[in-house]
């Protein structure tokens, strides 16, 4: 198993400590720093700031040699997938190649769209934008020219340029839902879930490995992913915990840490934790 870290950047996270945070990760082995991807605080907090998500994940990648960054996740209300697609191109560029990760999901906080003014249509429609958003960006990554029309975007003879120098890698958060498992099935490199259990986990992959059969993909090429709170017990417990989500078909954890000025934490995370359950 491998361990991650997440911050929850929109909770008045500052350039300089992302800077802190980016070479602490780098310096302490952990293999990749992920960031949610909102413009409010998502806990009531309306004087926290947020900087884009897309903005601080380019300037990291030029700091940085070898930690991978990424969103959980982008909302799809956010960006058009052209634009969106044309960032994660930007980051890897910047990067050098191979670092970047693109988390996509339907998005949920309604207040941050009333605030700033961007739509938010029912869940169902939104899931529609995923479906499509999903597809247009990956095809965007590839070689040669397409076209796409669909009920949300449409896309006349695109060839995106310039193509990534590795392509990033497809991250979809979801609940497990069967709709979401059958998008991953189709379209993700890796599906996401969060604050769940183990047994929970072990349905979901389940659900996967089903899901991946009916498209004719081999489920092995579809890993599991959890976003779960920085753990507070000892090692000794922290390791038995994560075991146990191993053995229910998680590959890799984002330890979601929430005290973003904590550099100890994401310090032990890397020479401690990681290490004993690689």
């Amino acid at each position: 198993m491998r361990i991650c870290l997440m911050i929850e950047g929109q909770e008045d996270v500052t350039w300089e400590q992302w800077l802190a945070l980016a070479r602490t990760c780098e310096e302490s082995g952990i293999e990749a720093l992920f960031r949610s991807d909102h413009y409010l605080s998502v806990q009531g907090r309306p004087e926290r700031g947020s900087l884009d998500a897309w903005g601080t994940i380019s300037a990291m990648a030029a700091v940085t040699s070898k930690l991978r960054l990424g969103t959980l996740v982008s909302p799809v209300t956010f960006r058009h997938p052209a634009v969106l697609a044309k960032a994660a191109v930007t980051a890897d560029h910047i990067g050098g190649g191979g670092r970047i990760e693109l988390g996509m999901g339907a998005g949920w906080h309604e207040p941050e769209h009333t605030a700033y003014g961007f739509p938010f249509p029912p869940t169902g429609e939104r899931f529609g934008m995923l479906t499509e958003q999903l597809e247009l960006v990956r095809r965007q990554w590839e070689e040669g020219p397409f076209s796409f029309e669909g009920e949300h975007y449409t896309v006349r003879n695109l060839d995106a340029q310039p193509k990534p120098i590795e392509r990033p890698r497809l991250i979809l958060g979801g609940r497990g839902g069967p709709r979401s498992l059958e998008l991953a099935a189709r379209f993700a490199d890796e599906y996401n879930v969060f604050h769940v259990d183990a047994a929970r986990c072990r349905e979901i992959r389940e659900g996967l490995d089903r899901a991946c059969e009916r498209v004719g993909r081999d489920p092995a090429t579809l890993p599991l992913s959890l976003m779960n709170p920085v753990p507070t017990s000892s090692l000794e417990e922290a390791v038995a915990d994560l075991r146990e989500y191993e053995e229910a078909g998680v590959v890799r954890v984002m330890a979601q840490h929430l005290e973003h000025t904590d550099l100890e934490t994401v310090e032990w995370l890397g020479r401690e934790l990681a290490p004993a359950v690689a």
